[in-house]
């Protein structure tokens, strides 16, 4: 093991790569809950979908670690989700058996760009400064859904969002993320996993000593809900897609825009968590990329079989980054933890959202180091890097970041005549991205 994955040239060990995986695993695994209730709304039953989301993600996380030999976990993709649910089946009409289908023929073109290395020579045409922006876009990003995710900002009609109320639930996130933070100044192993574990454990009195729950924990008046401990998977919606009525000419857009979103978002991921902990190759490229995007678009084929929207790289992946995973055995140790909660997915409801919060928070502290990287006394490379980077996190979306720094970049060199720093390929990312903002 220590020779296949070279531990010793990736300067890290077995028990980091495990420490590691753990984290990682802790900071996804809301995935397991949260991507079931948001594709139940299209009519799929809500335990058909939970076992589909461990299975993509323990298959594909384990063939990440085991093929790519990166420490990055894939799970069913935040926004695609959404995306499959609220737009393509109950914004268009589109049956889930057709929308699940759809999915599975993205994953085919996918495979199809991975392959013939159509992917890597995307990834290559974006430029540098842009690369930056994204990681450190990334890193705000993350930070910004941490802070949500404990309540501690909230949507306001008149300013758009706003600090919570200070009660006991934002003040239990607040003990949490000093005290996650003193560990992670301390430098000591694990410190994210501590930090979850010692705010899971601060949230226990809440709705039983002292606070109410009930607005953010769907009800309960507890914030640490314990549902009892085994379910029985089910496996009802495999292979329930519809192949043929997926590839009608109606259906095209479809699968170009999961193509596309989860191409932007996967690139984005490696791009992001590479940069910032410096996993790049000689060329200045994520490791080992091309096995990487194979990975992921074999990820986005089998999500429509066995029954859930594409799975995509998670950003995520930068906490167990951030705990000294450098290999392959972070993502297989992640991907086996998946596993057993097919049968004991209640357990997860013991971990509330503020508790993973902190671990979030700091890892977009961990991913801004890109930052110092941008030239920004060179405007026409700052202009279009800063646009990249924080509409990120203002438009809640990876891929618009992503588009309008593109965007921005291509128009800008091209008016002052840098044409060598405009690439055919992303004068063509520029096309196909508008033409997904205007079909």
């Amino acid at each position: 093991m220590e020779t296949y994955f070279d531990f010793k040239n990736q300067k890290t060990d077995f028990k980091t790569e495990v420490i590691a995986g753990i984290t990682t695993f802790l900071a996804t695994m809301y995935i397991i809950i949260v991507n079931p209730a948001i594709l139940a709304n299209t009519g799929m039953p809500f335990s058909g979908v939970l076992t589909a989301t461990v299975l993509v993600s323990a298959f594909t996380s384990i063939a990440m670690g085991i093929y790519a030999k990166n420490p990055i976990v894939l799970a069913p993709g935040m926004g695609i989700n959404a995306f499959f649910t609220y737009s393509v089946v109950l914004g268009m009409g589109v049956k889930w058996e057709v929308a699940l289908g759809t999915v599975f023929w993205s994953g085919v073109i996918f495979i199809l760009l991975s392959v013939f290395n159509i992917r890597t020579h995307i990834l290559k045409a974006i430029p540098r400064q842009l690369r930056y922006a994204i990681a450190s876009g990334i890193g705000l990003f993350i930070t910004f859904i941490g802070f949500v995710n404990a309540k501690f900002i909230v949507d306001n009609p008149a300013t758009l969002i706003s600090i919570g109320k200070i009660d006991a639930i934002s003040t239990t996130f607040l003990v949490g993320l000093i005290i996650t933070s003193m560990l992670v100044i301390k430098r000591i192993k694990g410190a994210l996993i501590l930090g979850i574990a010692i705010t899971t454990l601060l949230s226990i009195p809440i709705g039983r000593l002292y606070g109410d729950a009930a607005a953010v924990n769907f009800g309960n008046s507890t914030l640490v809900t314990w549902n009892g401990l085994f379910s029985w998977p089910d496996l009802s919606i495999i292979m329930k897609l519809d192949f043929i009525n997926s590839l009608q000419f109606a259906m095209w857009p479809v699968i170009f825009a999961f193509l596309f979103t989860d191409m932007f978002d996967s690139i984005s991921t490696f791009i992001g968590v590479a940069e910032a902990a410096d996993l790049i190759d000689k060329n200045g490229d994520p490791n080992r990329i091309k096995e990487s995007l194979i990975v992921d678009a074999f990820g986005t084929m089998i999500s429509g079989p066995l029954g859930t929207s594409s799975a995509t790289s998670y950003i995520e992946s930068a906490t167990g980054v951030e705990e000294g995973g450098r290999t392959g055995l972070t993502a297989i140790v992640a991907g086996l933890l998946f596993l057993p909660f097919m049968f004991f997915s209640p357990i997860l409801s013991i971990v509330p959202s503020i508790a993973t919060a902190p671990a979030l928070i700091l890892v977009g502290v961990f991913m801004m180091k890109p930052v110092i990287k941008i030239n920004w006394t060179k405007f026409d490379d700052a202009i279009p890097a800063f646009f990249g980077m924080v509409l990120i996190p203002l438009t809640y979306s990876i891929t618009q970041g992503i588009i309008w720094g593109f965007i921005s970049w291509t128009i800008i060199k091209l008016v002052f005549g840098k044409w060598g720093e405009v690439s055919w390929m992303l004068i063509v990312i520029d096309i196909l991205a508008i033409l997904t903002m205007v079909v």
